[in-house]
């Protein structure tokens, strides 16, 4: 717990101190200020028996490129990065992503159709109105935890 405190109060005083916007559910900050996390949510689960997925952007305000290379969620027994894909039979599958990397001043998303956090195992269902934290893994070793809402089970995101 202290922790965690310890983490938002850093991220604060780096936000004031750089005349950044402060962290909030929208933009969420690495402690060292160059990886941005935006818009994170998640659609509400039908129970436990199937995985869910989380979506965000993530943008690389620093000079160096960086990769993102995997997630760690308490709320599923196995988080990863997935992509969604179209066959050449026009069926669409999943398929574990690789590290992905993200060129300085660049960004990638995780969305509905393409790459997005696969929660699998839920060790309870995600709820609409409810949050849980997901912890971004960095190939710089940075380990950026945000708090992802929970929207309806037919959101197409944040904004609709």
């Amino acid at each position: 717990m202290f922790k965690t405190f310890a983490k938002a109060i850093q991220s604060l005083s780096v936000a004031l101190l750089m005349g950044l916007p402060m962290a909030s559910s929208a933009q969420q900050l690495s402690e060292n200020a160059s990886i941005v996390v935006e818009s994170p949510w998640a659609r509400a689960s039908l129970g436990m028996s199937r995985p869910g997925g989380a979506y965000l952007t993530v943008r690389n305000e620093g000079s160096e490129p960086i990769s993102l290379i995997g997630l760690r969620a308490e709320i599923s027994g196995m988080a990863s990065i997935h992509e969604t894909r179209t066959n050449s039979d026009g069926v669409s599958i999943m398929a574990p992503a690789d590290n992905i990397v993200i060129p300085p001043g660049g960004m990638f998303a995780l969305e509905p159709g393409g790459y997005h956090a696969m929660l699998m195992q839920l060790q309870s269902p995600l709820v609409e109105g409810e949050t849980f934290p997901l912890t971004l893994l960095f190939s710089d070793r940075t380990e950026l935890e945000i708090t992802v809402p929970v929207l309806g089970i037919g959101a197409r995101g944040p904004e609709g």
